[in-house]
């Protein structure tokens, strides 16, 4: 099964850093543990993921070896073949939530911030493009028509408020990237992705309980709405609203 998450190449982004092969190998992993590829899904072909990357084959291939040898990945031969995901988050665990209670506190906090940044301005933003979108010359621009950006939220938010307790931070995660993504913006659904990476740890080691998954889908569904409605106000409160109650709940956790 190839991916089938938020655009590869709005997540992605080229690589940046001198050190090409940690860069490389960090971004995949960002991917794999967000479950924008997720458990038993493939990557997109060697040449395609490079291009992506901005970076060399043999410097992919490295990368993916480093990654096999971890565990994350495994590489399969033949006409279905490709690199496909290995991992499966670990399973909630207080032991590790006392860890980074401990040794990430103040990054914790930081990261709290910079998401509640990124996503709100990513909400405003795509309820501010509403209507179909061209330049002067009356043609379509490079980001998504008004159907597409609602065809997009609506199957989003039906696979997160459907999701059940195994596969639900998955398919939060791939709701929120989407919203910065349909924006047209790389560098914020890049941001939104590494806000989202550092809190990844800690999310994962949280239980995830059906009447917290009930009470969110009403709050997903209000944010949807007031994108949709072009109401930026409106959809900025309701991000706000939900990204205040998952950090009270994380915060309830961590004392």
């Amino acid at each position: 099964m190839i991916a089938a998450g938020v655009d590869l190449a709005a997540v992605f982004g080229p690589v940046r850093s001198q050190n090409a092969f940690e860069e490389t190998v960090e971004r995949l992993l960002a991917v794999i543990k967000l479950g924008v590829v997720g458990p038993g899904e493939r990557f997109p072909p060697e040449r395609e993921l490079a291009a992506l990357l901005g970076v060399s084959r043999i410097t992919l291939r490295e990368a993916i070896g480093d990654l096999r040898n971890a565990g994350y990945v495994e590489s399969r031969r033949g006409r279905f073949g490709g690199t496909f995901v290995r991992y499966t988050p670990p399973s909630p665990s207080r032991v590790e939530l006392r860890r980074i209670a401990v040794e990430d506190a103040d990054k914790i906090n930081d990261a709290l911030t910079f998401r509640m940044a990124v996503e709100t301005g990513a909400a405003q933003i795509l309820a501010q493009l509403g209507e179909d979108r061209r330049d002067d010359h009356g043609r379509d621009d490079h980001r998504r028509s008004r159907e597409q950006v609602r065809d997009v939220l609506l199957t989003r938010l039906g696979a997160v408020n459907r999701a059940g307790p195994q596969d639900y931070r998955r398919m939060d995660t791939l709701f929120h990237l989407a919203i910065a993504e349909l924006t047209g913006s790389s560098l914020l659904a890049s941001a939104c992705a590494d806000a989202r990476v550092r809190l990844n740890d800690l999310l994962n080691a949280i239980p995830v309980l059906q009447r917290n998954i009930d009470h969110t889908a009403a709050q997903h569904t209000a944010i949807v709405d007031g994108i949709l409605a072009g109401d930026t106000r409106r959809a900025q409160r309701a991000v706000a609203e939900h990204l205040d109650g998952t950090a009270a709940l994380l915060r309830g956790f961590l004392e």
